[in-house]
């Protein structure tokens, strides 16, 4: 089973969401209007995101779509 793990800040108005674990080689691309994708730097594989200036009535998660899941093993 996937887990996601949130964390807020509220001071800094941050929403970091982790879909894989944190990696020392991650780099992040800013996708636009404070959302920024957290990717592993060798695989280019998408780990994670975070939201600039976030608040919890934020709708910006409206228009994120995430789906996880495993690839069934071919025999």
């Amino acid at each position: 089973m996937a887990q996601v793990k949130i964390y807020y800040e509220p001071e800094m108005e941050l929403l970091t969401v982790f879909w894989q674990p944190p990696r020392k080689n991650q780099i992040a691309t800013e996708l636009g209007d404070g959302v920024i994708l957290i990717k592993d730097d060798t695989t280019g594989e998408p780990i994670g995101l975070e939201l600039l200036s976030y608040h919890p009535s934020d709708n910006r998660l409206d228009a994120i779509s995430l789906e996880i899941g495993q690839v069934a093993e071919v025999l």
